[in-house]
């Protein structure tokens, strides 16, 4: 096995293999001259996205419940979506939320920013909290979206990320971002 620090990647030609509503996919030509090797790889390009953790004043958070294609199943999750191209994540948190949920109100910040998926994606999920979230309007969802809106206390939502019953890994990462920022 070798040792020593790893060495980059270099892209050069890259060529659409699908592109479509939500994602480009990419087949990409790397070369890594240190190693000598080069070689075709697959890379989804995708708008940044948000997920944002509402906490209401009574300190529970805002959970929607929808179908998700990949995985033929419903999920539950923080509210979030696609960053309109030059949007501010912020501004994107709280509209997300608005549309998905109704909520808004209270005070938003940006708590981190995470690699959905490196091996294959170039996008960054960022993650906004916004506490003192109460209902404002009704919701506006997507065509494809039908959502199942729950207020939980934010304990039991933590705990439910730690035993399994939440499985989508970005909401978990939000979740986790929240913990932290909680605790300060």
């Amino acid at each position: 096995m070798a040792s020593g620090d790893p060495s980059l990647w270099y892209p050069g030609v890259e060529r659409t293999l699908a592109s479509t509503r939500v994602l480009d996919l990419k087949s990409v030509h790397f070369s890594n001259p240190t190693r000598g090797v080069e070689r075709d790889f697959v890379v989804a390009r995708c708008p940044d996205w948000v997920n944002v953790v509402a906490v209401t004043p009574s300190g529970s958070i805002v959970l929607v419940r929808q179908f998700r294609f990949g995985i033929n199943a419903f999920s539950l999750e923080v509210p979030g979506g696609v960053i309109d191209a030059g949007e501010d994540p912020l501004v994107a948190g709280l509209r997300e939320l608005s549309e998905e949920t109704g909520y808004g109100g209270g005070r938003a910040r940006l708590m981190g920013s995470v690699h959905p998926n490196p091996a294959i994606m170039d996008n960054r999920c960022h993650l906004v909290l916004v506490e003192g979230a109460v209902p404002t309007r009704p919701t506006h969802w997507d065509p494809d979206e039908e959502i199942e809106l729950s207020s939980v206390p934010a304990a039991e939502v933590l705990a439910w990320a730690r035993s399994g019953r939440i499985t989508h890994s970005l909401t978990i990462a939000a979740l986790m971002f929240y913990e932290g920022a909680a605790r300060i």
